[in-house]
């Protein structure tokens, strides 16, 4: 690769790929928040324990499909950029990628 290349590979990576839809992440994620704030009021009003554990539901399955669009968003933009780019950093994302999906799988 030469030096021109790698320069364009560095600035083309300056942002991530969920750059474009931060404020849409931000807004999901402050509603996950909201959902656990929800379960702390339910423990604090001594909440019925399978409403609480309803609850629990919700927000794990919200947190695992904001990790899956996360995760799809990496797929489609660091490790299409790294593996376009070639060379040992496609290997150290595709390999970052499955870790990531080893770990959601185990979750």
């Amino acid at each position: 690769m030469t030096d021109e290349q790698e320069e364009q590979g560095k600035t083309a990576m300056e942002t991530y790929g969920y750059h474009d839809d931060k404020q849409s992440h931000i807004n999901r994620l402050r509603r996950i928040e909201g959902q656990v704030r929800g379960l702390q009021r339910m423990v604090e009003d001594d909440a019925y324990c399978i409403d609480i554990l309803t609850q629990t539901s919700a927000v794990n399955k919200a947190l695992r499909s904001f990790a899956l669009s996360m995760l799809d968003e990496h797929l489609k933009h660091c490790v299409a950029h790294a593996v376009a780019n070639g060379g040992e950093e496609a290997d150290t994302k595709v390999r970052e990628a499955s870790d990531a999906i080893a770990r959601l799988v185990r979750s």
